[in-house]
């Protein structure tokens, strides 16, 4: 049987030059055993990586700014598959720009009220420095979300928040877009490798994180499902 679904990357490969929230990356794979090295007759590769839980593409958890949230790995499974809604603010969005509740009238104008239990992305455009660390990450200035915005996307009642950037929030704000959120018992993901056949409307994400337990934050595969 066919799978019905065309299948859309939306997470960013890391490497030890991926940008990170801090200014050095954070991550490296190291080789322990190597082919050569095996006795066995089959022979393996075996890595080590070390990085911090908030690295790539990965999920923020309610327990993150929450002591009493749910962790990663008490996320029920139903609420990591999701209808997907994209608000594209690519043509305006610079450092300091933060999506506004106009921008969510704007495209609720067009497509209708953001439907329930949606997973919702805003598109900056910033995904495309990913491959420029010092720029991607622009000492936290990059396009954010406003307190107002992040409270009327709770009363939409979706299910979690994907974003371009390292982060809904710039440091200086306080972190508004994290309280409301995760306070509210929903989940962000963070560094999203924003796909351009990914429409505003009418597909599907499957957000999977590393089931670690009692994770704050974790990496994690995102696919995007085209009908």
């Amino acid at each position: 049987m066919k799978f019905p679904f065309q299948l859309v990357e939306l997470t960013h490969t890391l490497d030890a030059n991926s940008p990170a929230w801090e200014k050095n990356c954070g991550f490296t794979s190291s080789i322990v055993l190597d082919y050569a090295d095996c006795t066995s007759e089959t022979p393996f590769r075996v890595q080590h990586f070390t990085m911090p839980a908030g690295m790539g593409t990965h999920m923020d958890a309610p327990s993150h700014c929450c002591p009493n949230g749910l962790s990663i790995d008490q996320i029920p499974l139903d609420q990591l598959v999701a209808p997907c809604v994209v608000i594209d603010v690519s043509q305006k969005a610079h450092e300091l720009y933060s999506l506004t509740p106009q921008d969510i009238a704007d495209f609720e104008k067009t497509h209708d009220l953001i439907p329930p239990d949606s997973f919702v992305i805003i598109k900056t455009g910033w995904s495309r420095f990913w491959d420029n660390p010092t720029q991607y990450r622009n000492n936290h200035k990059f396009p954010s979300i406003s307190a107002e915005t992040a409270t009327l996307l709770v009363s939409r009642d979706i299910m979690g928040l994907g974003i371009d950037t390292l982060s809904p929030d710039r440091p200086d704000d306080g972190y508004p877009v994290h309280r409301i959120l995760l306070g509210s018992g929903r989940y962000i993901v963070e560094n999203i490798a924003i796909s351009e056949q990914l429409p505003s409307i009418g597909s599907f994400v499957m957000a999977f994180p590393l089931k670690v337990r009692q994770a704050t934050e974790a990496p994690m595969r995102l696919i995007g499902l085209l009908p």
